[in-house]
């Protein structure tokens, strides 16, 4: 592996990491002004649906593209870490590839239920008919869930694996390698308390230690590849 191409991943592995964070935040910050929150009762979501369909489909979509924007970090981080600890880094980065594909699995949940929410708004359906659409709409939401739920818990897992690969690499640092663990235990954690308890509003806080961790550490990856680059730089300048 030369250092040209050391530089390349690192950079780009890192600045992708970065735009996906910041694009998760943003993505939060469009959901909270332009969809707020749903009505209260079963059918509620359903009932408000058609008013903010376009802001769910933009939500969706950038939520995607947070998830391809931040699997290149993973290999990244494997390129980086698999010689200091083989093991960590590719249980670390094969676990983190296959979380975000269980995110980007339940990422386009209009997909559904925008079908849903047709059925229940056209002129024929009944008060039964609706009734029945809104529990289906539910269990179709606890699908989604579920995935998302799923996903946190593998990444999470990957994240504190990187972590502990981390710490054998000089060039990460011990506090940012014990950062980068603190944030993938607060994602684990949180993931195991939704998993005890589905109603618990604790896996908020486990999306943003991801969130958390893919900026963190997409900016220290992107960091390294200016160490690469100035290595690089200098051997060339030995060789002359």
């Amino acid at each position: 592996m030369t250092n040209a191409s050391d530089k390349s991943v690192l950079r780009w592995g890192g600045l992708t990491s970065v735009g996906g964070g910041l694009l998760f935040i943003f993505v939060f910050a469009w959901v909270i002004t332009f969809a707020g929150s749903d009505p209260a009762g079963l059918a509620g979501p359903i009932t408000k649906f058609p008013e903010i369909k376009t802001v769910r489909t933009v939500e969706n979509g950038l939520y995607l593209a947070v998830l391809v924007l931040w699997v290149p970090v993973y290999l990244a981080l494997y390129r980086r870490l698999v010689r200091s600890r083989p093991a960590s880094a590719l249980f670390g980065s094969a676990l983190g590839v296959l979380g975000l594909g269980i995110f980007a699995a339940g990422a386009i949940p209009h997909a559904a239920t925008s079908r849903l929410a047709d059925l229940y708004h056209a002129p024929e359906a009944t008060a039964a008919d609706q009734a029945t659409l809104a529990l289906v709409w539910q269990g179709t939401q606890g699908i989604f869930d579920a995935l998302l739920l799923a996903g946190l818990l593998v990444v999470a897992t990957a994240m504190v694996l990187l972590s502990l690969a981390m710490h054998a690499d000089p060039t990460f640092g011990t506090g940012s390698a014990w950062l980068a663990m603190l944030l993938g235990a607060t994602g684990l954690a949180a993931g195991i308390v939704v998993l005890i308890d589905p109603t618990s509003l604790v896996a908020a806080l486990g999306i943003f230690a991801l969130i958390g961790f893919h900026l963190f550490v997409g900016w220290k990856v992107y960091r390294l590849s200016t160490v690469v680059s100035a290595a690089q730089t200098d051997g060339t300048e030995a060789a002359r």
